[in-house]
């Protein structure tokens, strides 16, 4: 299988671009080009111009944003198969977040002026982008709303749920989370400090919702951690 035709079965992974017929996705695909990058490499930075967007073909893409004081919030992890840049490529203004290489990736890069003529020339593609910046919107809200109404613990366990979701593996003995996270990474994904994070796990592992050893996470009782993340609704 050529180089091409790589491309093209992984950007069907995506959703945004999952609908496309073998002759769009091969239009699609003529416009971008590969772009590598080594482990620790800026992607992009948060107010960079919105030039291009990236589809993951190799590695995994970290997503940060961070204040002037020099604090890091981690928004989310992006494996091959993901695409990121949509929302600076579609409006044309600065990235609101960067992108940095968590290890050694492969990404195919389309700019942004052939992007938006290819979505002029395939108005449902457009449809299809939309739905998915609605996820997004939602998925910024729910953030919100667990930094605002939600303690650490509870805010903690729904992440886990998250990384159970994105990368669980089922095992003898429970939903293993297939990448390692560490303390440090669970707090700047909550925008908290790691002190925090440590007693949180704590109490999750004592209650035994989960273990957590050499960064790995392993749901062991997922009734449990839905409960203690308050979304499993009970009958009155």
């Amino acid at each position: 299988m050529n180089v091409l035709a790589d491309v093209a079965n992984i950007l069907r992974r995506n959703r945004l671009l999952s609908g496309l017929d073998d002759r769009h996705m091969a239009e699609l695909v003529s416009l971008g080009r590969l772009s590598r990058f080594h482990e620790g490499q800026t992607v992009f930075e948060k107010g960079d111009p919105g030039d291009c967007l990236y589809a993951i073909l190799k590695g995994q893409i970290a997503v940060s944003t961070g204040s002037v004081d020099g604090k890091t919030m981690l928004l989310n992890i992006l494996d091959a198969g993901d695409v990121l840049g949509e929302i600076a490529l579609l409006d044309g203004k600065e990235r609101t977040a960067g992108a940095t290489a968590l290890r050694a990736s492969e990404l195919f890069r389309i700019d942004r002026p052939a992007f938006i003529a290819f979505l002029e020339r395939h108005p449902k593609l457009c449809i299809q982008m939309m739905a998915v910046l609605c996820e997004r919107l939602r998925w910024v809200s729910e953030n919100i709303e667990d930094a605002v109404f939600h303690d650490v613990p509870r805010r903690l366990a729904r992440r886990i749920l998250l990384l159970a979701e994105t990368y669980g593996q089922r095992t003898a003995t429970g939903l293993k989370v297939n990448q390692a996270v560490s303390q440090e990474g669970l707090a700047a994904m909550l925008g908290v400090t790691r002190e925090m994070v440590n007693k949180s796990l704590r109490a999750l592992r004592n209650s035994g919702a989960i273990t957590y050893t050499k960064g790995f996470i392993v749901v062991t009782d997922l009734d449990l951690l839905k409960d203690m993340a308050g979304e499993n609704v009970r009958e009155p």
